[in-house]
């Protein structure tokens, strides 16, 4: 075994305990749409300037953070998006009724006097009393001492600004500076005055600051003011043992409160507990049998080194799981579902060496069976890391472009992506170069897997099919294919879901069977004429409507129950118009980008004819399923876009690998027309094509069957971009490339780097002196 081997299997078992030891000590951080809950985003009032929009929205969030933790839900999140939004998370409240109506109040403060206290109370903390038409309050001030508290004197109106600052040169510490509006000012001055009238020490002397019936502070006035003298009436300081943070906190509430910020919410979904863990299950199901199924495939077809590479596949969904458990990274249900996808993604750099190392093999009978693996690794890593670099893009423009889930998705596939490489140039490869090294598998060719080539690099020796003889035709073919899809969206039109187009959906599980007919009579009677009822599977009812209230959400789920008995919501999506128009642009921008950057990309890497015709593949392919969906009527929605692109992402993918392979022969055989060149170089990459696809497809029939409606449409997207993609790479790309070609006259490419690299192996920085 090499030095080489021995570093590449030594990496191998340390990254794997690591990533064990996170499996088992780590939790994952599920989304709500696996563990249930509420999920807003709610839009801050406008403001002059970007820096004055981020301090409101600052100011609001501590504000909304203390009204949540005022309804007991555990563990809520909270996080500023952008310059004005705000994402609120909230697990297990499945009726967002009371949330909204907490949220949505904007800050009560208030500048009591205190006339008593008493010492804290033993028993469990009550509601604040309150004498009815006195205004006055008995509440507990920061140490638990019920203050008795006299009616509001000021409110947070009056306050100008608040900030925190430290007092160096008066030994005060971390004080809080408020500043007052002109007539405020003056109500300061008058309570401050009163307050003073009372010995120093004495709890009347204390002035208490309240937001949303919470003392949030009650200092003393200090001794230097006199009785009725009052503080100033522009601004005044409060001084307190303070750290700084708890300066800055009580600065934002009381800034926040004096700023009323109206909020709005242009988001919110809700999803039941029952559907997150059957969500989980279905999701872990088709992993394991999906995974299972591949496993087997590429062991039937590459004998021990796939059974090698079915263990390194193994490998890898450790390392990736422990990776997205160890980064924190939210788990949501497409990205579950972009866990498993990768898990067949990640065959593919397998079987471009395999294949690679069988055409050396059958290249040149005698060689070593080492020698042969040592050139798939070298000659596959080309396009390997092309096509690897084309799915990160389109992960970076699902998490920069996409919002919630589908952010989550493009995180996870993009782990898949890197972990894959590591389990494929690492883990597979130390296992197979320790197997390659056994007399045993040497000699038992059809022990290996790589020694002899496949039936399918067989047949199509046997057949040598003439493909482009004419390649025109294939592209007429491709063109009716494009014309039948285009035709269904101009005909059946495309089925845009709520998040594109504002509105709400709600889906609903009833104790009682209930036909589509009676809940829409049902609702209309009600006074949701306009509302469109379906199934969602499994019984259940999905509701479908424009602008609805969560009041309107509650009279409309009383309606359905008088048919459906027991009611359950199981899933509810409420969408702004105005958020509905920003994530249809975006989407459109996300498409509009991935084609430029893929073009860029492919165009540096090859030749702009190259790079042309695989973008035109691309559009062809997202075309296709896009008419697809609208034929049959599926929703497009945020899934749905995290599907296709996914796909462009797979159908560049198939490009990069067959033209790499036209770029190599062609480089090498100057004088060979193009035309041979391609026919040469795609029945070349016919098996990897094949088997690569049938690992995927293995995955996502798993997923369409076992996934239920949740990923159905996610993975019938998959299913047809795969499809069409691998079409599109060999009957649309390469007919496109020669047609380019003969157009534009271009020479052949002259060797040159990217030729040198193509025949001459790169020195492994890890072994010494070995070719890989």
């Amino acid at each position: 075994m090499t030095r080489a081997t021995t570093v590449r299997a030594v990496l191998a078992a340390a990254v794997l305990l690591v990533s064990v030891f996170i499996t088992l000590t780590m939790s994952p951080r599920l989304g709500l749409d696996l563990q249930g809950g509420t999920r807003m985003v709610l839009q801050a009032e406008d403001s002059a300037t970007v820096e004055a929009n981020r301090e409101t929205t600052d100011r609001t969030l501590e504000v909304l953070r203390q009204r949540i933790d005022s309804l007991g839900v555990a563990e809520p999140v909270l996080t500023r998006s952008g310059e004005d939004r705000i994402i609120v998370e909230l697990p297990d409240v499945q009726d967002p009724r009371q949330a909204a109506a907490v949220i949505g109040r904007t800050a009560q403060l208030s500048f009591h006097a205190v006339q008593g206290a008493t010492p804290p109370r033993t028993e469990p903390e009550s509601k604040p009393e309150s004498e009815t038409g006195s205004g006055r309050l008995t509440l507990p001030d920061e140490q638990g001492t019920q203050l008795d508290l006299g009616p509001a004197r000021l409110s947070g109106a009056g306050v100008k600004d608040a900030t925190a600052s430290f007092e160096a040169q008066q030994a005060a510490g971390w004080t809080v500076k408020l500043d007052f509006h002109k007539d405020a000012g003056k109500d300061w001055t008058r309570l401050t005055g009163e307050a003073a009238c009372h010995p120093a020490g004495d709890e009347r002397r204390r002035v208490a600051i309240v937001l949303d019936e919470k003392v949030i502070s009650s200092p003393q006035v200090d001794p230097s003011v006199g009785c009725q003298a009052g503080l100033p009436s522009g601004s005044t300081q409060i001084t307190g043992s303070f750290s700084a943070k708890e300066a800055r906190d009580l600065a934002l509430l009381v800034k926040g409160g004096a700023l009323p910020v109206p909020v709005e919410i242009v988001e919110q979904r809700t999803v039941g507990p029952t559907l997150g863990a059957a969500a989980i299950d279905a999701s872990a199901q088709a992993a394991l049998i999906g995974a299972a199924a591949t496993a087997l495939f590429i062991t039937f077809v590459y004998r021990l080194f796939g059974a090698l590479a079915a263990v390194a596949l193994a490998a890898y969904g450790v390392i990736s799981y422990a990776a997205l458990v160890g980064l924190g990274v939210t788990l949501t249900l497409p990205g579950l579902a972009g866990f498993v996808l990768a898990i067949g993604m990640a065959v593919d750099a397998n079987v471009l060496v395999f294949e690679r190392a069988r055409e050396e093999c059958q290249d040149r009978p005698t060689r070593s069976l080492r020698s042969a693996l040592t050139t798939g690794f070298q000659k596959a890593f080309s396009a390997v890391a092309d096509s690897n670099i084309t799915t990160l893009l389109a992960a970076g423009l699902l998490f920069f472009l996409g919002s919630g889930p589908v952010k989550g998705f493009g995180v996870t596939l993009a782990i898949g992506v890197v972990a894959s490489m590591f389990s494929a140039l690492v883990i597979a490869r130390a296992l197979t170069e320790i197997a390659a090294g056994s007399r045993f598998v040497s000699d038992y060719r059809g022990v290996n897997g790589i020694a002899r080539p496949g039936s399918v690099r067989t047949w199509l020796t046997r057949k040598d099919p003439q493909l482009f003889r004419k390649p025109v035709r294939w592209l007429v073919v491709s063109t009716a294919l494009v014309a039948v899809a285009v035709a269904g969206i101009v005909v059946r039109g495309i089925d845009l879901g709520v998040e594109f187009t504002g509105g709400r959906l709600v889906e609903y599980s009833t104790s009682r069977p209930v036909d589509v007919e009676t809940a829409r009579s049902t609702l209309a009677d009600a006074g949701f004429g306009d509302a469109e009822v379906t199934t969602a599977g499994d019984g259940d009812i999905s509701v479908r409507t424009g602008k609805l209230d969560n009041d309107g959400e509650h009279a409309l789920r009383e309606a359905l129950a008088t048919e459906g008995g027991e009611t359950t919501k199981v899933r509810d999506e409420l969408i702004g118009p105005s958020l509905g128009d920003e994530l249809r642009r975006n989407a459109l921008i996300a498409l509009g980008v991935a084609v430029f950057v893929q073009l860029a990309y492919l165009a540096m890497r090859f030749r702009w004819t190259f790079a042309v015709a695989s973008v035109v593949g691309m559009v062809h392919d997202v075309v296709i399923v896009v008419g697809a969906f609208a034929w049959l009527g599926r929703p497009v929605d945020g899934i749905f876009l995290a599907a296709l692109l996914t796909v462009i992402g797979y159908s560049v993918n198939d490009s990069v690998v067959v033209f790499d392979r036209v770029r190599e022969l062609w480089a090498g055989n100057r004088k060979t027309p193009l035309a041979t060149i391609a026919r040469r170089a795609v029945l070349q990459t016919v098996p990897r094509t094949v088997n690569t696809g049938m690992g995927a497809l293995f995955i996502l029939v798993a997923l369409a069957v076992l996934g239920g409606d949740s990923l159905a449409d996610f993975a019938l997207a998959l299913l047809i971009g795969i499809v069409v993609g691998t079409w599109s790479s060999v009957f649309t790309a390469v007919p496109g490339a020669l047609v380019l070609e003969r157009r534009t006259g271009a020479p052949p490419p002259v060797p040159g780097k990217a030729s040198r690299r193509a025949r001459a192996p790169r020195r492994d920085p890890l072994d010494n002196g070995a070719r890989v």
